[in-house]
């Protein structure tokens, strides 16, 4: 029977949004069914409520941001506007993507899975041959990323982009990007590049094959098949040389990997994970190898490695490369961009991974917070309190390992926030 992504993803782009400069939180984060060992099932959990929305409240937002952005422009602006009112769905969905509250080895395999792999070797002759060439990007990474994305320009979401990014901006949690967004999406509309009824997306604005944003479309789309418009909605060319555009313009490096799966010695300071990166010969010297043999090239192994353990110091490790953190520009999270590697590994025919993935639990929103609020309580500054367990977060957390003569590989799992908040 063939495989239907249409229907089996028609969910993910509500959590899509990539492309957000740092500490932007975006989501692909959808399940693909077919997996080989599928996923313990978990309850159906019970639907929330759509949170209320302050109408008044938002049409004062609105009048703030045509006087703040509108300048003469504003009427144009205003008429876009005209009887818009907030989407519920956007601030509940702002609070709960999966690449911040799953644990990595689930978002990974889902996300990289064997059947997402096949579909994309099918697919990589719509890579244009010169795209590769041009901007250096390999064509393994650009299919992974539209995979991810969209399932390969089947799914790229159906919402309003300027009623998204207004209620983004009006619920305030990053109201400055996203004003800036919101009026870069009004001058897509006004500058006749893109009809408003066609300007749909996700529910964080990000739009079309590869899900850009409203200012990565301006800047970095590429019209790839030279009809005179960037559509990166109904064309796989010019939605593949935008994203290799984009990857280019933030350092992509030629001929270099992203990354390799290692394996840790015996003994090893894990307080030297993602810290410092250094280079290979540093790594080496203390016992670190990769998986699977062999050795970086000489390019890569000058360049600084970070080791990452994305699932603690029982999980798959890894050596992030510059190219690791490019991925990182299209969507900041430390899942999202192995999976990306890991998928480009198997579309080129790299064998999978040797380590395996703990069975650990999702962390929920309200554990995220207590553990952030009992570091900083503690004295171990973990940034802002957020509920996103970034790099500010393990750190604090490794730093309370250490005091605590734990292992310090800054990895919260639901049983320790539950510790740390009893010790509040």
């Amino acid at each position: 029977m063939r495989f239907d992504y249409r229907l089996a993803l028609i969910a993910c782009v509500s959590a899509c949004a990539p492309m957000l400069p740092p500490p932007p939180v975006s989501a692909t984060g959808w399940t693909t069914p077919g997996l080989p060992e599928p996923e313990r099932p978990q309850p159906t959990p019970t639907p929330a409520a759509p949170p209320q929305v302050d109408a008044a409240g938002f049409e004062g937002w609105k009048q703030g941001f045509l006087s703040r952005k509108g300048g003469e422009r504003r009427a144009l602006y205003e008429q876009q506007l005209a009887d818009l009112t907030p989407d519920p769905d956007v601030i509940r969905l702002d609070g709960s993507q999966p690449e911040f509250s799953r644990p990595a080895g689930a978002y990974i395999s889902n996300a990289a899975s064997a059947v997402r792999i096949a579909e994309a070797r099918r697919r990589i002759d719509a890579v244009p041959w010169g795209v590769p060439q041009r901007f250096g990007v390999p064509a393994e990474i650009l299919v992974s990323i539209w995979g991810n994305e969209s399932s390969f320009g089947q799914v790229q979401g159906d919402k309003d982009v300027i009623r998204s990014l207004a209620t983004l901006a009006f619920d305030g949690r990053r109201r400055d990007w996203a004003e800036d967004q919101l009026k870069n999406a009004l001058d897509i509309v006004v500058d006749g590049r893109r009809e408003r009824s066609g300007l749909l997306g996700s529910w964080a604005g990000a739009m079309g094959q590869t899900q850009f944003m409203p200012d990565n479309y301006l800047r970095l789309g590429v019209d790839q098949n030279s009809d005179g418009h960037v559509d990166i909605w109904g064309s796989d060319a010019d939605a593949l040389a935008s994203a290799a555009n984009l990857l280019a313009e933030a350092g992509w490096k030629r001929g270099q990997a992203w990354g390799y799966e290692i394996t840790l010695p015996a003994g090893f300071d894990y307080a030297l994970a993602e810290a410092d990166g250094r280079p290979w010969s540093f790594w080496a010297q203390r016992g670190v190898a990769i998986a699977r043999g062999g050795a970086p090239s000489a390019d890569e192994a000058a360049e600084n490695g970070v080791i990452l353990l994305p699932q603690g110091a029982r999980g798959p490790a890894f050596l992030a490369l510059p190219n690791h953190y490019v991925i990182r520009r299209y969507n900041n999270s430390v899942s999202y961009a192995l999976a990306i590697g890991l998928t480009a590994d198997g579309i080129a025919g790299r064998p999978g991974l040797v380590g395996t993935w703990p069975d650990d639990g999702p962390i929920s929103r309200e554990q995220r917070f207590g553990a952030q609020t009992a570091l900083a309580r503690a004295g171990y500054d973990p940034g802002a309190i957020d509920g996103v367990v970034g790099s500010g977060t393990r750190r604090a957390l490794k730093q309370w390992q250490i005091a605590h003569g734990r292992i310090p590989d800054g990895y919260l799992t639901a049983a320790l926030a539950d510790e740390l908040m009893r010790g509040m």
